[in-house]
């Protein structure tokens, strides 16, 4: 009914920037909460950031200061600008939206397929 597509990982130097996106679509009555995930390898899955409807926003301690989530309610979209990254944010990014379906009126959560941040020393 609904999914959630990523895009903007990669590569990067440490000290740099990228900038992810997810989009939602599909049969959306109305996205609340969203977030961003990462997975590093042998870890466990971790709250990176997150935000509400109305912009409120948490963060991961050792992001602050240095990533920024966003979302334009328009378009159904969640940013994160990822500034200063260093070699231990290197993970795979999933996008995390709690979404009200405009079929059933049940809140869904949907996950991103998930998106490949490297960060190299």
């Amino acid at each position: 009914q609904v999914q959630l597509v990523e895009s903007g990982g990669g590569l990067v130097q440490a000290g740099g920037s990228l900038r992810l996106s997810c989009a939602a679509s599909g049969r959306i009555f109305r996205v609340n909460d969203m977030s961003w995930y990462r997975q590093a390898p042998g870890s466990q899955r971790e709250l990176v950031a997150s935000i509400t409807t109305a912009g409120n926003t948490n963060y991961l301690d050792s992001v602050k200061g240095r990533f920024t989530i966003s979302r334009d309610n328009a378009k159904n979209t969640v940013y994160l600008q990822m500034n200063s990254l260093k070699p231990e944010d290197t993970a795979v990014y999933y996008c995390n939206a709690k979404i009200i379906s405009l079929i059933t009126f049940s809140v869904l959560t949907s996950w991103g397929q998930g998106t490949q941040v490297m960060v190299s020393s």
